[in-house]
């Protein structure tokens, strides 16, 4: 693969284009595009490690899973009829599966119950516009985007047919709507300032 490849605007990809890659980079195909994926900075992996120690003490014992990036998620893998930029890849920062079925040793196959994506300058874009569009396509329950500038959780949760939209600060103790019981107090998952 070409290490140009992001800045071919015109050119449309695939998941099975993906496949044919091997230049050890992470890429995300979102709507046809492909998008180099930059490596987290401090603020995002400390927030991204409380994030996954709190989801995945919850999970202990539980039949849900938790994943964390890098790892592969097909939103729609049996689209036989998909259009072009459905058959892509995401790499959400951290994301949970209760269908073992969607799970099959190398990437996840089909919508993950709840995703967390947690902005960074270079990603703002593709979180809170593209990925949000193919997330709510893709049917996933709740998407929570994390704003470690602002302080901010973003939660997306899926209801009749569309995201209803709410913003909490780090004073809030959040619960996670389709894990009940999961609740994570902001505050303790930003950094101190």
């Amino acid at each position: 693969m070409q290490s140009n490849l992001a800045e071919k605007r015109d050119e449309l990809y695939t998941f099975e284009d993906y496949l044919t890659w091997d230049d050890g980079q992470r890429w995300e195909i979102i709507e046809g595009r492909a998008y180099l994926m930059a490596a987290p900075n401090e603020v995002h992996h400390d927030i991204s490690m409380a994030l996954s120690r709190r989801i995945g003490d919850f999970l202990e014992g539980k039949s849900c899973k938790l994943f964390v990036a890098p790892f592969e998620v097909r939103l729609f893998p049996s689209s036989k009829n998909a259009k072009k930029y459905e058959k892509g890849l995401v790499q959400p920062d951290l994301f949970v599966v209760c269908d073992s079925s969607k799970r099959d040793g190398a990437r996840i196959n089909g919508a993950p119950d709840f995703i967390i994506e947690i902005l960074s300058p270079s990603n703002q874009k593709n979180d809170r516009y593209l990925k949000f569009k193919q997330y709510f396509l893709a049917g996933v329950r709740e998407y929570w985007i994390v704003d470690p500038e602002s302080r901010v959780v973003q939660v997306c949760l899926l209801e009749e047919k569309r995201y209803f939209v709410m913003v909490y600060d780090d004073s809030y103790i959040l619960p996670c709507t389709v894990l009940p019981g999961l609740e994570i107090p902001l505050g303790d998952i930003f950094p101190a300032d």
